[in-house]
């Protein structure tokens, strides 16, 4: 999958570019909207957590310090003698997952907070009153859909594609 970047200039605009795309056949919940705070989006797919924060990244490094630090307890518990008295490689898989799990939790709740980077080219256009719109779409289709919002909608802008988004968002 491959994320499609399009700033618009109003609500009006984006209502018809989502309904070209549902056309389309690209699915509502692949299409995410940002805007300026307080702007009345109406019936559009509004951009949730996930798309307007650090959450997901967040969660990755999370996942990945947490397990590492997890694993390297267990590894020093079986090096103490006498400390480790179940398996060793037990403790230590428990212990990687155990910090990857509370890693993933602590550092979710700070990524909530955090707004996300990817978004930090936008905010000017944002504050303007423009609308990002944010399109999934699978590789093999980027060309055609950037194509036909192009094409049916000139007054939209293609603001690049992000090479690779998360599978779960």
């Amino acid at each position: 999958m491959r994320r499609l970047y399009f700033l618009v200039p109003d609500v009006e605009l984006a209502s018809h570019i989502v309904d070209a795309l549902l056309v389309a056949r690209v699915p509502e919940h692949r299409i995410h909207v940002v805007a300026r705070e307080g702007t009345e989006l109406g019936n559009l797919p509004e951009a949730g957590l996930a798309q307007k924060s650090d959450l997901i990244p967040a969660i990755e490094r999370g996942i990945g310090l947490g397990g590492a630090t997890g694993t390297l307890a267990g590894l020093v518990a079986i090096a103490i003698p006498g400390g480790a008295v179940i398996s060793a490689g037990a403790l230590v898989l428990g212990l990687a997952l155990a910090g990857g799990t509370a890693g993933a939790w602590i550092s979710s709740m700070i990524g909530v907070s955090v707004k996300s980077p990817r978004l930090e080219p936008f905010e000017q256009a944002l504050e303007r009153g423009e609308l990002l719109m944010m399109v999934d779409v699978p590789k093999e289709r980027v060309a055609e859909i950037e194509h036909a919002v192009c094409a049916l909608h000139p007054l939209a802008r293609p603001e690049g594609v992000e090479p690779d988004i998360p599978a779960f968002p």
